[in-house]
């Protein structure tokens, strides 16, 4: 019971940050290409390793993991919105 304790006021610790990261506005087209190059579409993290072919070993994403992950990715949702309504852009990768 101690633990769940814990954890409420950590949670509440970070809701200012993700609060700030949920308010973001993107209106300039350059920042909204750099934060595109800067967050990966998918987790980084996430690999197998294999020997002949075969997986060996698969390690899951770990990006869910992140307190901010879902506020990251709605940034970044929030630039390619930006770049494809106001400019016409898609972004790959």
């Amino acid at each position: 019971m101690s633990s769940l304790t814990l954890m409420v006021p950590r949670l509440k610790l970070l809701q200012p940050t993700r609060q700030f990261l949920e308010s973001i506005e993107i209106r300039n087209p350059q920042v909204a290409r750099l934060l595109c190059r800067i967050i990966p579409n998918r987790c980084p993290f996430e690999r197998e390793i294999k020997l002949f072919n075969y997986t060996i070993l698969h390690i899951p994403p770990l990006c869910k993991l992140n307190p901010f992950y879902e506020q990251v990715m709605l940034l970044r949702f929030k630039c390619l919105s930006y770049l494809a309504d106001e400019f016409g852009e898609v972004v790959l990768g």
